[in-house]
């Protein structure tokens, strides 16, 4: 398959491209200055293609229609502003490409869902930018897209065990939820490559 991987420069994203990579995929990086993006050493039976795009500019954004699926790990980084996760469904709304979006549990209709302690935890970590995400995840699931509810992430490998689950179907956890990014990468990859959740919400667990 041909995936292109949208904020591949990032924690999530770094990991989708190198296992991407592993399973024999090829990658399109999109970064926003590939001058700074170290692409990985080894491609393992994979290839990469890497090209400059910012959903902050739609216009300029290259297209990704030659691609069988997206894989969106773009988040809210530091001196974005508000928008920019909008912006970014928008795109990928308008590819009509299987797309496979990270959005976050204990936002939008997931409020509560990872239980008290998680959603504190959330309010103070995230605040103002909840609304921004669950408006973002609306507009994904609008174009068919999966919509990822990823709970706090960690450092650690891939889990054995990993699975998903519909977030109808999610039982309320007493301690905050949590999966390594790993994990998360190789679940959104399986997605991609399957299509199986389209147009849903899952909450990824290890």
């Amino acid at each position: 398959m041909r995936i292109a991987v949208l904020g591949a420069s990032g924690k999530v994203g770094r990991l989708l491209v190198d296992q991407a990579l592993e399973r024999g995929h090829q990658v399109v990086a999109f970064v926003r200055a590939p001058d700074r993006y170290a692409a990985p050493a080894s491609a393992g039976a994979g290839q990469i293609e890497i090209r400059q795009a910012d959903v902050r500019l739609p216009e300029t954004f290259p297209d990704v229609s030659d691609a069988d699926a997206v894989v969106s790990a773009i988040g809210i980084s530091k001196g974005d502003g508000p928008g920019a996760l909008l912006a970014g469904a928008d795109v990928l709304a308008e590819a009509r490409v299987r797309t496979v979006w990270l959005g976050a549990l204990g936002s939008g209709v997931s409020t509560n869902a990872g239980g008290r302690i998680y959603q504190a935890i959330m309010r103070l970590a995230v605040g103002k930018e909840l609304a921004e995400k669950a408006q973002a995840d609306q507009v994904a699931l609008k174009a068919g897209a999966t919509v990822f509810h990823a709970p706090d992430l960690a450092a650690g490998p891939i889990s054995p065990t990993r699975h998903t689950v519909p977030l109808a179907d999610l039982k309320r956890p007493l301690l905050p939820p949590r999966i390594s990014r790993a994990s998360l990468a190789a679940l959104m990859l399986d997605e991609a490559e399957t299509g199986h959740r389209a147009g849903a919400i899952v909450v990824p667990l290890r």
